[in-house]
């Protein structure tokens, strides 16, 4: 089996995931998985397209991920990760779907509107 491309996108972090057989090694940034997502959780999303598939320890994953914040960049990977599971096997879709893992989460910071504090509060209002 030849690397397998896919992307992964959350709020303004992108994902670039390369999936190849091998033994379960997950590196993001050139890093070790475990010291650039140290929280648990983060560990456990990186683990939940595999463990859903059960496919855990089957194949390496090498990430470059880019903007947003560690959550979104999480997100961002665990999407590529799903995708590229699916164009290995497309008989894990229905049991990644259902855990949604397949669809990207289109939430996004709102802009700022102008004569407004933030997107939506305003400044104070005086009456008199």
């Amino acid at each position: 089996m030849e690397a397998v491309n896919s992307l992964g996108r959350r709020k303004t972090a992108v994902a670039r995931v390369v999936l190849s057989e091998g033994s379960g090694v997950i590196t993001v940034n050139g890093r070790e998985s475990a010291d650039y997502f140290p929280v648990t959780i983060q560990q456990f999303k990186l683990q939940q397209p595999f463990a859903l598939t059960e496919t855990v320890g089957k194949y390496d994953v090498t990430a470059t991920v880019d903007g947003g914040g560690i959550t979104g960049q999480v997100e961002a990977v665990r999407l590529g990760i799903a995708r590229a599971l699916v164009k290995i096997d497309a008989e894990h879709k229905p049991k990644l779907k259902a855990e949604e893992l397949m669809t990207r989460d289109p939430r996004a910071v709102e802009r700022k509107k102008f004569g407004r504090k933030k997107a939506r509060k305003r400044y104070q209002f005086s009456k008199r």
